[in-house]
């Protein structure tokens, strides 16, 4: 999956990083600032045992925190750019419960029949940055792809009620649109009802830093 540039967007959670270092691994600066509330949701949320899969890992940082966090879980990064599956492998040496980084284009239909068997998925800051079909097919397979039982996670900025909740989400909001205009920030209700349509059940939606939410999803039946 090929999301749209970000380099000339800011926003407090926007995804600027540095060059790799010398192990390749790349930094973002609103990973780091996320990493602690993200960690503390997932683990409320987390399975005693099991496996997670990572959709868009990004820079890997976020997955190795919960690696760490979460050593009884077995951890599966996924990342389309080998630049930063690089980076992942770089960030989770030596760490036994985390998988070397795996492409995987989370917005093809029935990628879950290949990466089932999921009790935990992890989607971070990628939503707004896709079309509407996409993030719709994006939960649908991962539903498909959690046991029952198993948990959908996704974090990210949204619209309420159809509008942004800060001048600085309205104006990202605005240059994703007039980049590509059918990506942007999608609205909560939206989301809910794709919830609903693949079969989840809404477990909470959470207030996060920086305007964010993060939506707990829940596969009841097989």
């Amino acid at each position: 999956m090929t999301t749209p540039s970000t380099k000339n967007l800011t926003l407090p959670d926007s995804p600027h990083m540095d060059a790799p270092d010398p192990k390749g691994r790349l930094f973002a600066p609103s990973a780091a600032r996320n990493m602690a509330p993200i960690v503390d949701l997932v683990s409320t949320y987390a399975p005693k045992r099991g496996k997670a899969l990572e959709i868009a890992s990004g820079t890997g940082e976020h997955c190795t925190a919960l690696a760490r966090a979460l050593p009884q879980i077995h951890w599966q990064p996924t990342e389309p750019e080998a630049v930063r599956r690089a980076s992942i492998d770089g960030h989770s040496e030596g760490i036994s419960n985390m998988a070397p980084a795996i492409p995987l284009d989370a917005a093809a239909v029935d990628w879950s029949a290949q990466h089932g068997g999921q009790d935990l998925i992890l989607l971070v800051n990628l939503l707004h940055l896709i079309p509407a079909p996409s993030a719709q097919t994006i939960i649908t397979e991962s539903a498909r792809a959690l046991n029952a039982g198993g948990h959908f996670i996704f974090y990210g900025p949204f619209l309420r009620g159809g509008q942004p909740t800060s001048d600085g989400d309205a104006r990202f909001h605005a240059s994703l649109r007039a980049q590509d205009p059918t990506i942007g920030y999608k609205d909560v209700e939206e989301i809910e009802s794709w919830i609903a349509e693949a079969g989840l059940k809404l477990i909470a939606r959470v207030d996060m830093p920086a305007n964010n939410l993060a939506f707990v999803t829940k596969r009841e039946h097989p």
